[in-house]
């Protein structure tokens, strides 16, 4: 029974072998933390998140290498992470996947599967990398919510500020003509800019419009 408590706390690696196994886990962690740099293009992107993502590759490889195969060892480790409570919320899907991809290449590399850990962060974050660029170029058609108030009664009709709309989209589509007071109107399109750089100087072509005023545009992905 003593021999079975005291081999928790034996180690079968040796130095060289812990310090090639947290050399891969940094290595690969700074790839994983450059894809992901390269790949994330939502509104949220912070430095720190990139950064940790690189401790946590190291921390896993530490932890796999303390667990070893040792059972007994295993179950001390998950009741001690147990205590610890995490409230952070991870909103973004990527930043999900980011962060499962670092634990499986610091477990990877804590184990000794040096290749595995290499190639596997190499091709994932290489396809992480192209998916990344391909949804970039849809991008560029992206949808956005064109609101502005215009005076009907100043001499100019609609279709004085639907051709500036129609210069600078691929597509355009009235949702909604609001009546206020004073022959007013709050009127929104869907369009899809033919290049997203050009957005202020759509807003700027309308503004030299007679009656139109408090121009706004609205990043929306999912509108049409």
């Amino acid at each position: 029974m003593f021999n079975d408590f005291s081999s928790i706390f034996q180690f079968s690696l040796s130095s060289t072998e812990i310090i090639e196994n947290i050399s891969i886990a940094l290595i690969c962690s700074l790839f994983i933390s450059y894809f992901y740099r390269k790949t994330y293009n939502g509104p949220g992107y912070l430095d720190s998140f990139a950064n940790a993502l690189i401790l946590l590759s190291l921390i896993t490889a530490v932890v796999i290498m303390t667990i070893g195969n040792n059972l007994a060892r295993a179950f001390g480790l998950v009741g001690a992470m147990s205590i610890i409570r995490f409230r952070t919320a991870v909103k973004e899907t990527h930043d999900i996947v980011y962060i499962f991809f670092s634990l499986t290449i610091g477990m990877a590399a804590g184990v000794g599967l040096h290749s595995l850990a290499i190639v596997g962060t190499i091709f994932i974050g290489s396809i992480s990398y192209i998916i990344a660029k391909m949804n970039l170029k849809n991008g560029d058609e992206k949808n956005t919510l064109l609101e502005f108030h215009f005076q009907s009664d100043n001499g100019k009709n609609s279709t004085d500020y639907e051709k500036v709309i129609s210069k600078f989209t691929k597509k355009m589509k009235l949702i909604n003509i609001k009546s206020l007071e004073n022959n007013n109107l709050v009127i929104s399109y869907y369009i899809k800019l033919k290049n997203n750089n050009q957005s202020l100087n759509l807003v700027n072509e309308l503004q030299n419009i007679a009656g139109i005023k408090n121009i706004s545009l609205f990043s929306d992905e999912e509108a049409f």
